[in-house]
């Protein structure tokens, strides 16, 4: 459930039988304290960003945070040297709670893992939705409705919107490459559907995700009914430890005698792309990772 902060509202009371001067002098004063009043409500967030996409957003939304994920990736100045709460997977409840923040803001995804720790602790947190594009834009506008960054929200989606846009506009008059994506992790794979982040990038970029029609985000795999699929291209997205799974990857596409038969394979349209710009979240890197599908598909 989304947590709204309600701004306190200050009641001015005017006598009918006050002149302009007195009235004048009432408003100015309401002013002044109302001023005083936003500053106190501003200081009083306490925001613990719980993934580095979402130390990144709030970045962009001018906001600051009293801690933040421990990451080997770079996070924007603004945080720099605030305290961590440990993996953004498995954050460390009790320095969560020490820190007594207003509210915590991590992903959907680990809502199912997380939720029961910060319920018992009774900290008050915001699984925001990065599930697709689309849902990270609706997010960053509650978020900025909810900080008052009204202003900032729109810029950024603006120039979110823009770059997705251009995007549309190559490709739109081109021919639909049928894509198979394959979502790795130590010791195993899944096939990523239209409904998962990297199948929403695919759409955007105008390919066509040969495992359309699913409503999961991943499905396990099945290599005869895959090159039934007949795909184009094969995405390969290494998460977890990158290296470990594009190895784990060469020597299934070595040993399953069923993958040497795939036109793309044959053709060599196989790519390993990059857990940077290709998360299981949205992120802000929008634009670039459209960019490398389009060099991709079209090339």
């Amino acid at each position: 459930m989304k947590k709204w902060f309600a701004s306190l509202a200050l009641g001015v009371a005017l006598l009918a039988s006050c002149g302009n001067d007195e009235k004048d002098a009432v408003n100015l004063n309401a002013s002044d304290n109302g001023a005083e009043q936003s500053t106190t409500i501003e200081e009083e967030h306490r925001i613990i960003a719980g993934t580095v996409v979402l130390a990144d957003i709030m970045d962009q939304l001018n906001l600051d945070a009293v801690a933040v994920p421990e990451t080997v990736k770079d996070l924007p100045a603004r945080f720099e040297g605030l305290p961590t709460i440990g993996n953004a997977m498995d954050p460390d409840a009790e320095i969560i709670k020490s820190l007594n923040p207003t509210e915590v803001l991590s992903v959907s995804t680990l809502e199912y893992d997380l939720k029961d720790k910060f319920k018992q602790l009774k900290i008050p947190v915001d699984f925001v939705d990065l599930t697709s594009i689309e849902t990270m834009l609706s997010e960053i506008t509650e978020i900025g409705e909810r900080y008052n960054r009204v202003a900032e929200a729109e810029a950024l989606i603006s120039e979110l919107q823009g770059e997705m846009d251009a995007v549309e506009q190559i490709s739109s008059d081109k021919k639909k490459p049928k894509v198979l994506i394959l979502l790795g992790v130590p010791g195993s794979y899944l096939v990523a559907t239209e409904k998962s982040y990297a199948g929403d990038l695919v759409r955007l970029a105008g390919g066509e995700n040969v495992m359309a029609g699913q409503d999961a985000e991943y499905l396990p795999s099945n290599t005869e009914y895959l090159y039934e699929s007949n795909p184009d291209i094969i995405l390969r997205l290494a998460h977890g430890m990158p290296d470990e799974v594009i190895e784990m990857f060469d020597d299934e596409f070595k040993t399953n005698d069923v993958w040497k038969h795939f036109a793309a394979v044959k053709n060599d349209e196989v790519y390993d792309l990059e857990e940077e710009l290709f998360g299981t979240t949205a992120a802000l890197n929008v634009s670039e990772a459209l960019n490398e599908l389009v060099t991709i598909f079209y090339k």
